[in-house]
């Protein structure tokens, strides 16, 4: 399907927070042995996932459930994604909050029951779920990690319950048998792909390095850039794919590889091992403090890389990840929830799977799970535009189609249950290995 691509330029803001590593997809990783594939002649072994499918749509019962809406949370409090908990959370919760002062759902306030999703080493994801749906959820927001989402999807769509994420990016999602139960307000990694393509494009890069972890957030983020590279013009012969090995104790052998090249350009799809992917790549005098295109994704793209190598290290690396600008006064309002917050990633994303999920439920004049699923895609497009719940509410009690743009914009949500439209932060590192972001850049079908 043919995409458009544009870029909104904004104010420079800061992103002195952004710490996105493993959010997009798995906090632990395959152990294949990383290959090489493109530019330097040998195949990798792969976890490729095709998105070329039609999505399964639930279809609403015969009889409205009119109880109260309930919805639960399976968000990181603990593991290694824990720093994405709090603003994830607050987002929930102010969305809660704001629903049951602008009237409730079907006239009655919705329930909040709170849950830990832990991360894919133990087995929290599953105790938490199995305690959420015996509590009569309906809606269940999480998790953050994709591999945690995996562990957990088959049975809360079993049980005719929603499950919505705010911040599964993989493309493993788009075509999975999720009986229509599973939603996401996080874009894919096919729009992603489009974003850091487009940075890339725009720099004038003729030569790429492109190195990604094995998994399928890696190779799927890899394989569509590729292409979206080569559809910019870039010929396929000046375009190098690694695929490495995130267990691996060096990244010597790739890093040569890349210099062996001798790309214009390197983009490194991957998490906590860039740091010394990044570390090796300064050694021999290609990174981006060397005068080299170095390009992140949402899973490097922190303060947290620039706190594992050395100072100014990082200097003009610059990178995508989900960002919309929520602006001050969203922020505010989170801070009514949690004073303490100093991050915000992915909670305007939270409080929009609420919301979404809240309208959802009026317009199927029902709590039922299966009966929300139903309506969710229709209630973010192609209506009568609404951007609260307190201005959306009283229209689809009248019976109006509504199109809801939430805090983070446009959703428009496609088939697969997932935004159409992805907006991106250009984040740039300085020399003191801080971000900030430079504009967003919005992608989309």
């Amino acid at each position: 399907m043919a995409k458009r691509t544009y870029v909104r330029t904004a104010a420079v803001l800061g992103a002195a927070s952004l710490a996105l590593f493993g959010c997009s997809s798995s906090d632990d990783s395959s152990s294949s042995d990383s290959s090489n594939s493109a530019g330097s002649g040998s195949s990798a072994v792969e976890e490729t996932v095709s998105t070329d499918c039609t999505p399964a749509q639930a279809t609403a019962g015969s009889t409205p459930v009119t109880t109260p809406l309930v919805i639960g949370t399976l968000l990181p409090a603990t593991g290694s994604l824990a720093f994405l908990g709090p603003p994830e959370v607050a987002g929930v919760q102010l969305a809660v909050d704001e629903v049951n002062s602008s009237g409730g759902v079907l006239g009655q306030p919705a329930q909040l029951i709170p849950g830990d999703s832990g991360d894919t080493t133990t087995d929290t994801a599953n105790t938490t779920v199995d305690r959420l749906l015996a509590g009569g959820a309906d809606v269940i927001v999480g998790a953050a990690s994709s591999s945690v989402s995996l562990k957990v999807i088959d049975k809360i769509a079993s049980a005719g319950v929603v499950q919505f994420s705010p911040a599964n990016t993989s493309d493993q999602f788009v075509c999975y048998p999720d009986k229509g139960q599973y939603f996401r307000t996080a874009p894919t990694d096919v729009l992603q792909a489009q974003a850091l393509s487009q940075l890339i494009a725009n720099d004038g890069a003729q030569r790429v390095s492109i190195l990604a972890l094995n998994d399928p957030y890696g190779t799927g983020l890899a394989s569509n850039t590729v292409t979206n590279l080569e559809d910019a013009g870039i010929a396929s012969d000046q375009i190098q794919k690694i695929i490495y090995d995130p267990n691996a104790q060096s990244f010597n052998a790739e890093v040569d590889d890349v210099k062996n090249f001798a790309p214009d350009a390197v983009a490194i799809i991957g998490f906590e091992e860039s740091a010394k992917i990044i570390t090796r790549m300064h050694e021999v005098g290609i990174g981006p403090s060397d005068g080299t295109l170095v390009y992140g994704v949402d899973g490097n793209m922190g303060n947290a890389l620039g706190e594992s190598v050395a100072a100014g290290l990082l200097d003009t690396m610059r990178g995508t990840t989900p960002l919309t600008d929520v602006g001050t006064a969203f922020q505010d309002r989170l801070k009514t929830v949690d004073p303490s917050l100093v991050d915000f990633n992915y909670a305007g994303e939270s409080y929009d799977a609420v919301i979404i999920s809240a309208l959802a439920a009026e317009q199927a004049k029902s709590t039922a799970g299966t009966d929300i699923a139903a309506a969710i895609n229709s209630v973010t497009k192609d209506g009568e535009k609404c951007t609260t719940y307190a201005q959306c509410l009283p229209l689809v009690q009248a019976g109006t189609d509504i199109d809801y743009d939430g805090v983070t914009g446009a959703l428009n949500f496609s088939d697969a249950g997932e935004p159409a439209t992805g907006s991106y932060g250009n984040l740039v590192f300085g020399p003191d290995n801080k971000l900030t972001t430079d504009g967003y850049i919005v992608v989309g079908e």
